[in-house]
């Protein structure tokens, strides 16, 4: 008979953030641990699967968990229950399972608990539905894990060989990027169609207001016309009319001037619109930067804040539910309240009959979780801005109000269409819509601008009262030019959407992989602007590898493959299986363009090198382009800015100390330096500060922001790669950050402001 133990229950949270508010909740009885995220992982510098022996994964524990295991080990010993409370998902399900491995917990040892989230009421209630790690979803995650591991260990050399040292290639991540390189294609192919439109001015005399109608046929034909594009992820469809010269219009024109101008038929209905369902994490995600400009990133990281637990009034608090889901489901005890919460607030009227319910329209949803929601809709936003940050606000109002909309009844509208016809044949109809609220229902709380908009195209007229043969008088015709434009590039809110609608990825997946492919350079945003452009790196990388790896470039494979990640979550697919197969043909390719992958040839040019004047050669590295003379044995060199502009040195009134030339400014991976315009012959150099004035050399610049898994400060340090945010904990901890250009740029600049005030 084992031995009774006594002491506290220890339960282990992946997140210190998690640690601090549940260990509030469930008081002295427990102790609470974190395990700083995961606890082991493939190693860093080797491939680190037997593909051989079953695609065996080979774990090591990671750096930081080294000295938190001993402190694991010796409380799961004096422990009398174990309890394992990592998040709800797979990813959660893998690092329990790696925390049971590490500390040899045997299974009558350990309970696996989960929650949506972190209130004292799902906290205490997770312990009744307490069950063993599920070996399914565990598997799923290794599969996932080892199947991303291969892909990126085998393609990444074969991209150093090919084409340029550090490039890196992923199953997801190089999907995305082609997502972007076709786009730029099919925006270069899109051939501008001109077109034009004609609409009418009519009155019924004595009746005000005028209202103008759009010419909708003629001769029997209809006006308005819908081409439709093939593109290489979706349709896109572009509307003309008939009219594609402005002299075909005349005898419109005509036709209308001499009417009769003939009301043919009236139409009213009552329409209602449904509201849009809570969030899920890519809704979330588009919502965040349409309406806030929030990046996919700063999203996650916010609700995570949020997720994890806000301090109010002396009481750590968790405001929403977990929010890596692609499910719509809400508890009923929330939906119970929020109709209590809406009848107060807004009326009955405003309560629907019955509680909405939304299917999940997402490839591979897991319906087991919850939508991205308020823990307690009482909480208003208004009430919880005093404690948070102006960022936690904006994200917090954006899903209270997306949730409680979602609870509310629909809004109704009374249209009225009307057709009216010209001429004694009646050879031209036009048409005019009319829009008006008669119940606002959930629009009280949440508009969708899209929605609106939409809704203005198809017309929202003010008309007066209008009868089957009234005659109109015409007071005025505008014909207007138009000309098709291509379709848009792609943001990160339509990228994200896009992903989501192939099946690619993973609510967990869809901001990290937007970073890794901005990280890597294969994409770009160009200054003051939202869109994400495929660079020339990018499409280089895309065209070499969709010519030999077909099937993980292309879009329903990919989205096969998280369908089989599924069935392994479900136990209807075994994981070695799926990786069996999935290598059997991916070796293939890989020895195929091994053989027949070409190094892409630098490009002549008509620049001439400043050193030795020899012709010059374009050539790419995973920095962005540059200018190289053709003669080796010189070292002519100009880079180019991301638009393919020559980045020109900017003459200074420095005089170099060694040599006594000219100093002038110039742009390396590391960003501006004082270098002597005597290069090669002088290689003097000096950093600079913002206003272009040489600086002492200073050890790295401590910032305010806080490393997420020991709590201390970052540092700005810089690397052959460039500049970045290492933690201070350093080497005990070894998390790093990549921070934008501009973020580097807005670091520097507060740190001289204050070395400014405290001199």
């Amino acid at each position: 008979m084992a031995a009774i133990r006594k002491g506290k229950k220890l339960v282990i949270v992946e997140s210190p953030t998690k640690q601090k508010t549940i260990s509030k909740i469930l008081g002295s009885e427990f102790v609470v641990r974190s395990s700083f995220g995961h606890v082991r992982d493939l190693p860093q510098h080797d491939i680190g699967v037997d593909i051989e022996n079953g695609f065996t994964p080979t774990y090591e524990p990671v750096d930081r968990a080294k000295k938190m295991l001993k402190e694991l080990t010796a409380l799961a010993k004096a422990a009398p229950e174990i309890y394992l409370a990592t998040d709800p998902d797979r990813e959660g399900e893998a690092i329990a399972w790696h925390l049971i491995e590490l500390l040899k917990l045997p299974k009558d040892r350990y309970q696996r608990i989960f929650f949506h989230e972190i209130t004292p009421a799902a906290i205490k209630d997770s312990f009744s539905h307490a069950r063993k790690i599920d070996e399914n979803l565990v598997n799923a995650q290794q599969a996932r894990r080892v199947l991303d591991r291969i892909v990126g260990y085998k393609l990444s050399p074969l991209l150093w060989k090919k084409i340029t040292r550090g490039l890196s290639a992923g199953r997801v991540q190089s999907v995305a990027v082609r997502l972007l390189a076709e786009r730029a294609k099919e925006i270069a192919n899109f051939k501008e169609q001109e077109y034009w439109t004609i609409g009418a001015q009519f009155e019924k005399p004595g009746i005000s207001p005028a209202f103008w109608a759009r010419v909708s046929k003629y001769q029997g034909k209809n006006v308005e016309q819908t081409k439709t594009y093939k593109l290489f992820a979706e349709d896109y469809k572009v509307k003309t009319t008939v009219f594609d010269t402005n002299e075909k219009l005349a005898p419109v024109s005509e036709l209308l001037r001499k009417g009769p101008n003939t009301v043919a038929k009236v139409e009213k209905k009552e329409v209602k619109q449904h509201p849009k369902p809570p969030f899920i994490t890519s809704t979330l995600q588009q919502d965040a930067y349409n309406k806030l400009g929030f990046s996919s990133q700063k999203t996650m990281q916010t609700a995570q804040h949020l997720y994890e637990g806000i301090d109010v009034e002396g009481q750590t608090v968790g405001l929403i539910t977990y929010m890596r889901t692609d499910s719509f489901n809400v508890s009923k005890l929330l939906q119970d309240q929020t109709k209590e919460f809406i009848g107060k607030k807004y009326g009955s009227a405003y309560v629907p009959a019955k509680p909405n319910v939304f299917k999940s329209k997402v490839m591979g949803a897991q319906e087991a979780h919850e939508a991205i929601h308020p823990t307690d809709v009482r909480r208003t936003p208004q009430n919880m801005k005093p404690f948070l940050t102006s960022d936690q606000y904006k994200l917090y109002e954006l899903i209270w109000l997306r949730f409680v909309a979602s609870q509310m009844a629909d809004a109704v509208f009374n249209t009225v269409s009307v057709d009216i016809t010209s001429g004694k044949d009646k050879d031209c109809t036009l048409r005019a819509t009319g829009r008006t609220v008669k119940f606002p229902g959930y629009l009280s709380v949440y508009k969708d601008p899209e929605e609106e908009k939409e809704n203005e195209e198809n017309g929202s007229a003010l008309l007066p009262v209008l009868a089957e043969g009234d005659e109109l008088k015409l007071l005025e015709l505008k014909t207007k030019d138009h000309k098709t434009t291509p379709p848009p590039y792609y943001n990160e809110a339509s990228l994200i959407k896009t992903l989501e609608k192939h099946g690619i990825g993973r609510p967990s997946t869809y901001a990290p992989t937007i970073k890794t492919i901005i990280d890597r350079k294969y994409v770009a945003r160009p200054p003051k602007s939202n869109k994400l452009v495929a660079t020339d790196l990018g499409i280089t990388v895309t065209e070499s590898l969709k010519d030999f790896f077909k099937e993980i470039m292309d879009l329903s494979y990919t989205a096969g493959v998280e369908e089989k990640l599924d069935k392994v979550a479900e136990g209807a697919q075994a994981w070695v299986k799926l990786l069996e197969e999935f290598y059997g043909s991916f070796s293939k390719e890989l020895d195929q363009a091994d053989k027949g992958m070409q190094r892409p040839a630098a490009q002549k040019t008509d620049e001439k090198c400043p050193i030795c004047g020899k012709m010059m050669l374009k050539k790419r590295s995973r920095f962005g382009e540059y200018l190289v003379c053709s003669d080796s044995t010189c070292k002519g060199k100009i880079n180019l800015s991301s638009t393919g502009e020559k980045v020109q040195p900017e003459a200074t009134n420095e005089v170099c100390e060694k040599c006594g030339k000219p100093m002038v400014i110039r742009t390396g991976r590391r960003g501006k330096f004082l270098a002597c315009s005597g290069y090669p012959a002088c290689k003097n150099t000096y950093s600079i500060d913002a206003d272009g004035n040489k600086v002492k050399a200073t050890g790295p610049i401590v910032t305010d922001r806080l490393c997420e898994k020991c709590g201390k400060p970052f540092v700005l340090r810089s690397s052959k790669r460039g500049e970045f945010l290492g933690c201070s904990g350093y080497p005990k901890c070894k998390t790093i950050v990549t921070v934008t250009p501009e973020e580097i740029a807005q670091i520097k600049a507060a740190h001289m402001a204050k070395t400014a005030a405290k001199q």
